[in-house]
């Protein structure tokens, strides 16, 4: 146990950074999408609390208390996602639920990016954990805007809360690095404007993000 303890510790934002990459991007390896949404998104849920319980060690018993309430929570709604997936009310609470998770866990990810005066390997992965969790926060946040109207995005398969995920993290992804094929399009006025917001936040943090790095560099070298 204590070793584990060591590694999480060791290799916390490495271990975060592959739990995000695993739950945004599983779907290139799986084709059964019902098992994806069944079986799959709540084990990756698992996975991500476990992976993220190295980012809050030392951090309080104020916070660990919150981020595990958090985690249960993240992990339970997926497992009555098959009997409720058709209930609007549930889909929200899910998606707002998962905001506030994913949130939580970026402010804390920040704090330690502008924290430090060198640069290291927590640092670069660290980083990569903060675009991350930015695809994540926009994906449910949209969800937020889908389930409250399916007309507010044109190009958005709605065939299952699966196939439905799949796209908007293709559509968030494009977003925040400003490629925007056009393929997904925002089709109400504040889907439009949420998607301008994202675009300047993904520019935003991609700025802070160098500035931090070069300045950490320069700190560094001298």
């Amino acid at each position: 146990m204590k070793k584990i303890y060591e590694i999480l510790k060791k290799n916390k934002y490495e271990i975060l950074l592959a739990a995000l990459v695993l739950h945004l991007f599983i779907g290139i390896v799986i084709r059964d999408i019902s098992f994806y949404m069944e079986v799959l998104w709540p084990v990756n849920m698992a996975i991500l609390g476990l992976c993220s319980i190295g980012v809050f060690m030392e951090k309080g018993r104020i916070k660990n208390l919150v981020k595990n309430l958090l985690t249960i929570v993240v992990i339970a709604l997926p497992l009555l996602l098959p009997f409720f997936k058709k209930s609007a009310d549930f889909m929200l609470i899910l998606n707002f639920s998962y905001v506030v998770f994913f949130c939580f866990i970026f402010l804390e990810v920040f704090k330690f990016l502008i924290k430090p005066s060198y640069i290291n390997t927590d640092v670069i992965s660290a980083s990569a954990c903060g675009l991350f969790l930015l695809i994540e926060i926009c994906v449910f946040l949209f969800q937020i805007a889908v389930y409250k109207n399916p007309l507010s995005f044109k190009g958005i398969d709605y065939t299952t809360p699966a196939h439905t995920f799949i796209d908007l993290v293709y559509y968030c992804s494009i977003t925040l690095t400003t490629i925007g094929y056009g393929d997904i399009t925002p089709n109400t006025y504040y889907t439009k404007l949420i998607t301008s917001l994202i675009g300047i936040a993904g520019q935003f943090y991609s700025v802070v993000i160098v500035g931090v790095l070069l300045s950490k560099f320069t700190s560094n070298s001298q």
